[in-house]
C-alpha cells in the first residue's frame, strides 16, 4: 500500500478544510441563507463529510438523487477538522491496523467519528485507483462540527449542474477548469490508524 492510495486531498486554507455534503432543499437551503443549520437538522444522528467534490457528485448524481438536491460546500476549521480525525476510528475492521475484532468493535464504539475511505471519482464519476475519505460525525463531534467549526456554508448546487452539462456536452477541458482545486491535507499531530485504512 503507497501513501498516497490513502491521502486527504481537500481544498484548504491555513485555518480551513472544505468539506461537502448533499441535502433536501429544506435543509440545504436555509442552512445557505442563514450560515448555520437548521433547526430540522439533528444533532443526534451521524453525518458524513466529503473532502472530494467528485466523490460528492458520485454520491448525490450531480445534485439529481432524491433528498441530495442541494450541494453544501462547508469551510470548517482546520482544528475541528483534524480533532475530528484524531478521535476517529476506521469504520471497517483491517488486519495489521487492529489487534483484532473485539478490540476495533469496543474501539468503534466510544469513537465520536468514523474514518472509511472509497475508491476516488473521476469527471465521468468511474473510480480512481486510490481512496478518498468519508468522515463520519456523530455524538460530540456532529455537535462540534454544527455549532463550533462551521466556518461559511455555500450552496455549490449551481456549479455542480454547470461541470454536470460540460460534462454531458463532452467539454471535459471546460468542466476540469470548474473543479474546485483539491490538494493533499497533512492534518495536524494524531494517531496514524485511521489514515491507514484497508486496501
Amino acid at each position: 500500500m503507497t501513501a498516497s492510495h490513502h491521502r486527504i486531498r481537500a481544498r484548504h486554507t491555513a485555518t480551513t478544510v472544505t468539506v461537502y455534503q448533499a441535502y433536501p432543499p429544506a435543509i440545504g437551503l436555509p442552512a445557505a441563507r442563514d450560515q448555520a443549520f437548521p433547526a430540522a437538522w439533528r444533532r443526534d444522528r451521524m453525518t458524513w463529510v466529503k473532502p472530494s467534490f467528485l466523490w460528492m457528485m458520485y454520491r448525490c448524481g450531480w445534485a439529481t438523487k432524491e433528498g441530495q438536491e442541494t450541494v453544501l460546500a462547508i469551510e470548517i476549521t482546520r482544528e475541528g477538522f483534524d480533532w475530528a480525525l484524531a478521535h476517529a476510528e476506521l469504520s471497517h475492521y483491517a488486519a495489521g491496523v487492529h489487534p483484532d475484532r473485539t478490540t476495533w468493535r469496543r474501539s468503534l464504539r466510544r469513537a465520536p467519528a468514523r474514518v472509511q475511505w472509497d475508491p476516488e471519482r473521476d469527471l465521468h464519476l468511474n473510480p480512481l485507483p486510490y481512496r478518498s475519505l468519508q468522515l463520519g460525525l456523530s455524538g460530540e463531534a456532529a455537535r462540534r462540527y454544527a455549532d463550533e467549526w462551521t466556518v461559511s456554508v455555500r450552496d455549490v448546487t449551481p456549479l455542480a449542474r454547470e461541470i454536470h452539462a460540460r460534462v454531458r456536452a463532452g467539454q471535459d477541458d471546460a468542466a476540469t477548469a470548474l473543479l474546485p482545486r483539491e490538494t493533499p491535507y497533512d492534518p495536524g499531530a494524531l494517531r496514524s490508524a485511521p489514515l491507514a485504512g484497508p486496501g
